[in-house]
């Protein structure tokens, strides 16, 4: 046994000293997450984490890669491509809005952790405990990710670069913000970090004059199974794919034609089975998720094209998509990339781009990095949805953020290089700097955790006991519409369609010919809209004009099937109806 003398030596100078600072910084970590979740956790509030999440669940529970949440140009896009032309929605309906690696991810998350999905009355709400065990998924990922950021950082640079890079990235509030959100991103994260490993790996090999060809086959291979999961995680990670195998053409000139060949192969073996079974489905290889780029165009804008149960594309032109891509660039340029991951360190990273490294590798690793850095910047422009709208910094379309570890990476060996061109009046002063530099860097964090603690429901519109009680009336296979269908589909666990761009015709053609519509429910989402410029002369504001006569006229167009409303619903400024008095029958859960 070692003696207590030598162990206490082994904790203070030796190689215990070691495993202190590891446990000092998980426990910090630990009382960060803690005091984040106290203060700072609220409900989903973004249509995409609710929609995956009920996904997830269906996968959990054996009901196949279905969904409750029925989009009208799915509906569209389904039953184009049936022989026989029925619009039935006699069994589920098949998810072509997500792609499987996330969900499937959540699902075995699902089953391996207690989840109560059910609301009890009498209780006070404040956390819906599903999305709690979601966001501790998301935040061990987190935990990854910080994990990887250091090891790159020391293997690129030194352990201190890598430390400053893992402390700046933890400390980031928009990261916080992430990792409870219940979106992918986190694990995108990882994965875009696991890709940069392979890369240091193999130049790493090729630093140490390695002669054997298995080794950089093996990187390869890393490099292409990571872009064909990321894609499958979310599609537009795919166009990683072009900087990844121009990095292997041109960094590896020896193996070029078999680094570049194999991860190629590799990334389309991973995402073919799955971009098929799109094809079948909808006649579209990335399903609803295809048609990103008509979005938010003049022909297309807001959530025109989701809602269109009968979409017409013959006015669409490439002048269009140009316009799109301009418009969003340019408040890229103004807004995300000067402020890239919400944090200072991004400007070093800019101003080092003009800075040459020693080392070769470093030099290529950096352009690769621009290279990414550039794709992403286009694909965000070209993608964007209405959910920036919905969430403008939280949300799937944000795709620049997934450079940022990386950015801090270079940023911090930025800030290295020009601190150690600056004569400082004692050693020490080195440590007060870059203290410094983390504490403005923090922040935005730490100033978040100060009171006033958040309201933690995201209401309106989303009130979860709310939408239960509603959900509760009616029964499993009864067809809801609304405005919020991904919040009936998760909390309610109802199949839920989206408002329809019209009443008439389109909610008469659901009803009448897809499957009876048994109940409507409005939110503020449609409720709030603003009367003069949006209602009375928009074009796509039917269900708010709807919402106006049914509220302040009593009035519902003539043979509307749903004329039972809940005057409590009202109060609260939001409208229920159903095709019968179910509240009086039918008890809640």
């Amino acid at each position: 046994m070692m003696p207590i003398q030598e162990w206490v030596h082994s904790l203070e100078v030796g190689e215990g000293r070691r495993y202190v600072k590891l446990a000092g910084t998980l426990l910090t970590l630990l009382f960060l997450l803690a005091v984040y979740d106290i203060r700072e956790f609220r409900n989903f509030s973004t249509s995409e984490a609710m929609d995956v999440s009920q996904l997830a669940r269906n996968l959990s529970e054996g009901k196949g890669y279905v969904t409750e949440c029925i989009r009208p140009l799915s509906l569209f896009l389904v039953q184009r491509e049936r022989a026989d032309r029925d619009m039935k929605l006699g069994s589920a309906h098949p998810d072509l809005v997500n792609p499987p690696v996330y969900p499937l991810l959540l699902a075995g998350w699902m089953k391996i952790m207690p989840m109560d999905y059910f609301l009890h009355r009498g209780n006070s709400f404040r956390v819906y405990q599903p999305e709690m065990i979601i966001a501790f998924l998301n935040q061990t990922l987190f935990f990854g990710v910080l994990l990887l950021t250091f090891l790159i950082g020391r293997s690129l640079f030194d352990p201190m670069v890598g430390l400053i890079s893992c402390i700046l990235v933890a400390f980031t509030e928009v990261m916080w913000r992430f990792s409870v959100s219940g979106l992918s991103t986190m694990l995108l994260l990882l994965l875009f970090l696991g890709l940069v490993s392979c890369f240091v790996a193999a130049e790493k090999l090729a630093e140490n004059e390695e002669t054997r060809s298995v080794p950089f086959a093996a990187a390869a291979l890393g490099i292409g199974l990571i872009l064909g999961i990321g894609m499958l995680t979310r599609y537009s990670f795919g166009v990683l794919a072009v900087p990844s195998v121009a990095y292997l053409a041109l960094a590896f000139p020896k193996r070029r034609l078999m680094m570049s060949a194999l991860a190629s192969l590799v990334f389309v073996i991973v995402v073919t089975p799955w971009l098929v079974r799109n094809f079948n489905l909808s006649g579209n290889l990335f399903g609803t998720a295809g048609y990103a780029i008509f979005e938010e165009t003049q022909r297309f804008p807001d959530t025109r094209l989701q809602r269109s149960l009968n979409p017409d594309f013959s006015q669409f032109g490439p002048e269009q998509v140009l316009k799109k891509f301009l418009l969003n660039a340019s408040e890229l340029i103004q807004n995300d990339l000067p402020r890239l991951g919400q944090n200072w360190i991004s400007a070093f990273f800019l101003v080092g781009m003009l800075i040459p490294f020693q080392g070769v590798a470093l030099v290529r690793l950096r352009w690769f990095s621009i290279g990414c850095l550039a794709v992403l910047f286009i694909s965000q422009a070209l993608l964007r949805t209405h959910l920036t709208d919905e969430s403008p910094i939280v949300n799937g379309d944000n795709l620049l953020v997934l450079m940022f570890p990386l950015v801090a990476i270079f940023g911090v060996a930025m800030y290295e290089t020009l601190l150690e061109q600056i004569r400082l009046p004692y050693p020490e002063a080195r440590h007060l700097v870059t203290g410094g530099l983390i504490l403005v860097s923090s922040l935005p964090l730490l100033l978040t955790l100060l009171p006033p603690r958040i309201y933690p429901v995201a209401y309106p519109p989303y009130h979860p006991p709310v939408i239960q009680q509603a959900s509760s009336w009616m029964a499993e296979d009864d067809l809801m519409m609304s405005d919020v269908p991904w919040a009936i589909a998760w909390y309610g666990r109802r199949p839920c369609v989206w408002t329809t761009l019209t009443v008439v015709p389109d909610f008469y053609t659901i009803n009448d010919l897809t499957k009876p519509v048994k109940s409507l429910y409005l939110t503020q989402v449609t409720t709030d809209t603003k009367l003069s410029s949006e209602v009375l002369l928009g074009a796509d504001f039917a269900w708010q004009r709807f919402a106006m006569d049914a509220v302040l006229r009593t009035n519902l167009p003539t043979g509307f099937p749903l004329k039972h409303g809940r005057r409590d619903f009202q109060e609260s400024g939001q409208i229920f109806l159903t095709d019968r008095n179910r509240w009086s029958t039918r008890s809640t859960r």
